[in-house]
């Protein structure tokens, strides 16, 4: 049985926290997708040949390679906003500003990503993964502030 506010899994307080890491996985899954069918389409449409890449040689087409290298980007940075988020949960320790920061960090991640994906302006693409990387530095500031010297 259950208490009021909680569900079978939890307490629902959970939710702000948890909503802007499911829309970064979401994201995550989008691009490992349409990275999969970008990357058959190359080898179907023959713009590129197997064994020029099986070995992950740097042979694929722009296009595909601008998806994998997003993809990619989403299994760095974000790691330690992961990290983060689970660790405040865990210890629950909870804010409105870590939820506002939380959707900061994921906007500037979507940014980044359709920058990537799309135009790849460099100067465009590094102005939002510095931003989105110093917004995670606050989170990690403020949430060993809270570990350290309590609200």
């Amino acid at each position: 049985m259950t208490r009021a506010g909680e569900t079978p899994y939890g307490s629902r307080m959970n939710q702000p926290l948890l909503t802007p890491v499911f829309i970064l996985i979401a994201l995550t899954f989008a691009l490992l997708f349409w990275m999969g069918g970008a990357r058959f389409m190359a080898v179907s449409d023959r713009a590129v040949r197997i064994k020029d890449i099986a070995l992950g040689q740097q042979a694929w087409p722009p296009r595909v390679t601008k998806i994998d290298r997003s993809f990619h980007n989403q299994l760095e940075l974000p790691l330690l906003f992961y990290a983060l988020v689970a660790l405040a949960i865990g210890m629950d320790i909870q804010s409105t500003l870590l939820v506002t920061l939380e959707w900061l960090f994921v906007a500037l991640r979507l940014v980044h990503a359709g920058i990537h994906v799309t135009t790849n302006h460099l100067l465009a693409r590094f102005a939002a993964f510095v931003a989105g990387a110093l917004v995670l530095l606050i989170m990690w500031i403020w949430f060993a502030a809270r570990v350290y010297f309590g609200p």
